[in-house]
């Protein structure tokens, strides 16, 4: 019987360098697209999952995450006192219930791999969802959403994946594939970060994952990989036949946020999707647009 997906896993401890010195003294999961910070639209997607529980894993320097999640008595106040309830509302509709996020601390920035290890007396023995906040993905239904789906479907491990360019394959963890129907596809093997003359295919692996718990045992090797860290591609390649396994070529537009280019361009991405701002963007980007292509 396939066990219901009811936790998540967020690795945060990242130091987020490539966005000095704005994340000198703030964690890179708290900027802001819009008007929420990166995290809040990852717990957000996962909560449209169905998932119930949450596991931060956290370095030095990020309570603000966990802060962000907690209740603010004295905002609240403030905003009761002066009438907004509008602001109250939406701040109480976000609201984890009690007990729902955890955090555990990854002391040394070892990998991918070595923080979801640091997650397991959290995983157990149930299935979980990772979810890279770096990744940001404008859906119709939210991705989470539709890897549970595909979950449910087939079992096992499911990874969300797009295509990349063939000389950009070095970046990513890349699918050697068994066989594709379009949407799902069964995979057979994977490789983090090949050369593009020895890459399996195209397909890249992006930050949204379906996990068995069975992948601990796998990182608790702590063997190093590519970059000297605990690779999570390297431990799931090991769970292939050992448990079903399938790439879900996923519905949306994904964002790169932990790259400068990436997030501003979801800036503008995601303000154009708000009623509220979409006409205002659209008049100050005609004007840009004028004034650079006439």
């Amino acid at each position: 019987m396939t066990k219901p997906l009811r936790k998540a896993v967020l690795p945060v401890a990242g130091l987020g360098t490539r966005f000095l010195p704005a994340t000198k003294a703030m964690a890179k999961e708290m900027l802001p697209v819009v008007d929420k910070p990166l995290i809040h639209y990852a717990v957000e997607e996962a909560r449209a999952a169905g998932i119930e529980q949450f596991c931060l894993v956290t370095g030095r320097g990020k309570t603000a995450i966990v802060e962000h999640f907690d209740i603010a008595f004295e905002l609240e106040a403030t905003l009761r006192g002066r009438g907004k309830q509008a602001e109250l509302r939406m701040l109480r509709e976000w609201q984890l219930p009690p007990g729902a996020m955890v955090t555990v601390r990854q002391q040394e920035p070892l990998g991918l791999g070595h923080a979801i290890w640091c997650a397991r007396a959290f995983i157990g023995d149930d299935p979980f969802a990772i979810l890279l906040p770096d990744d940001l993905i404008l859906s119709e239904t939210p991705c989470t959403m539709q890897l549970a789906n595909a979950y449910y479907e087939t079992g096992g491990c499911v990874v969300a994946v797009t295509e990349v360019p063939h000389e950009q394959t070095s970046r990513y963890g890349i699918l050697d594939i068994a066989s594709d129907d379009g949407r799902l596809v069964d995979v057979r093997g994977l490789v983090e970060k090949p050369k593009p003359e020895d890459a399996p295919s195209d397909l890249s692996i992006i930050g949204r994952y379906v996990m068995m718990p069975e992948i601990i045992p796998h990182l608790a090797r702590l063997e190093r990989g590519a970059g000297n860290e605990v690779q999570l591609t390297d431990a799931m390649a090991k769970l292939i036949g050992q448990v079903p396994f399938h790439g879900l070529r996923y519905e949306g537009r994904r964002f790169d946020c932990g790259d400068k280019i990436g997030f501003l361009e979801a800036q503008i991405a995601f303000a154009l999707k708000r009623a509220d701002m979409s006409d205002a963007v659209k008049a100050f980007l005609k004007t840009y647009c004028a004034e650079l292509f006439g």
